[in-house]
């Protein structure tokens, strides 16, 4: 059967790599890359690290606002299902390439495989919020990562297609990480040492379009580099933000504030799990801490995974002031929280690849 992969973002790349390399062994999988992450750093070096096949299409729809991005994406999606007909859509997150993907296949009538199914954060002011939901609710086969998730699908009337299978991430996370400790320079390039850093990683358009949100970020990793060093890959759009705030001197200028470019999947893996604190807005890192028993602060009032939350191994901010989290919280967060250190297989047990590919496989 022929599968259609839809892939856009670093996280879907990330997602991908263990599925595709199921997939392959029985079906015919087609990879489009609609573009919208294109920095080499967040797209091609995944690629290089993971084994993961060469996209078969590049749409290069790059950065845009979010109607007009999905829209591109949907029209050139729109144009390779019609011409190449796939037997089903298979779509990764909550991204707009998800979106993109999920509704270009339903117009066709194309089923469509949805993988992180189920996530909820409860907060429409998020996109990705949006862009889970609709494409649950058109998707064929729904791929739970967890419990909760599949909880989440139920209560909106979705029963059937839906499948627990754990999240594809513990299966990366499990299989990359032996490679990564064996051949990550990272540390010792960096002059660093294992557990003597907090990691640190901003993206989200709420902390870094903000100004005020970005300057308190900053103010508190300045005073909290006082105590300890600091790890910060940036990502380019929080790069942007804090050169378009002159925020960035003052950065550089803090001897313990390490500024580095992103970093592929294997030297990622290997500075999460050997991090004292993890301090974040990214879904993906906030489960990667918990996969590595790494405490993790969520600079955010909401998470799409509260299960690690409830755990004791993920701090979110309950309660803002005036709509902002101020430097304060952050600074007595990373001070004072402690885990509860009662881990729990919450995200499978790092076999979902192979769960999906034979749920597929049944489905035909």
């Amino acid at each position: 059967m022929k599968i259609f992969t839809v892939l856009g973002a670093r996280p879907q790349f990330i997602k991908a790599a263990l599925v595709s390399k199921e997939l392959r062994k029985n079906h015919t999988e087609v990879l489009i890359h609609t573009g919208q992450h294109y920095d080499k750093r967040l797209s091609e070096v995944f690629f290089e690290e993971m084994g993961i096949p060469q996209p078969d299409y590049n749409l290069g729809i790059g950065s845009s606002s979010h109607a007009h991005q999905t829209g591109l994406m949907m029209i050139e999606i729109e144009k390779l299902l019609s011409s190449e007909n796939p037997d089903l859509v298979l779509l990764y997150g909550d991204t707009n390439s998800t979106l993109a993907g999920a509704l270009s296949a339903a117009k066709l009538q194309i089923p469509i495989a949805h993988v992180e199914a189920g996530p909820r954060m409860y907060d429409k002011s998020v996109p990705e919020e949006i862009n889970r939901v609709m494409t649950d609710h058109i998707s064929t086969l729904l791929f739970a990562p967890t419990v909760r998730a599949m909880e989440n699908l139920n209560k909106e009337g979705l029963f059937e297609g839906v499948y627990l299978t754990g999240d594809v991430m513990l299966d990366n996370f499990k299989y990359f990480l032996k490679k990564a400790e064996k051949g990550s320079q990272i540390l010792d390039t960096l002059n660093l040492e294992k557990k003597d850093y907090i990691l640190v990683t901003i993206h989200r358009a709420r902390n870094t379009d903000v100004e005020k949100n970005l300057r308190n970020i900053v103010d508190a990793l300045l005073i909290i580099s006082k105590e300890t060093d600091i790890l910060f890959p940036l990502h380019p759009r929080t790069k942007k933000f804090l050169t378009e705030y002159e925020l960035m001197d003052t950065l550089i200028k803090s001897p313990n504030i390490h500024l580095i470019k992103p970093v592929g999947y294997l030297d990622m893996l290997f500075i999460t799990k050997n991090s004292k604190i993890i301090v974040t807005d990214s879904g993906g890192l906030q489960k990667e801490a918990y996969f590595a028993k790494v405490p993790c602060i969520t600079v955010d009032t909401s998470t799409g995974w509260p299960e690690t939350v409830q755990q004791g191994e993920n701090k979110i901010f309950d309660n803002v002031n005036n709509g902002f989290i101020n430097s304060d919280k952050i600074i007595n967060a990373i001070r004072t929280f402690q885990t509860s250190n009662k881990y729990k297989n919450i995200f499978g047990d790092g076999n979902a690849s192979t769960k999906i590919e034979n749920i597929i496989t049944g489905f035909f």
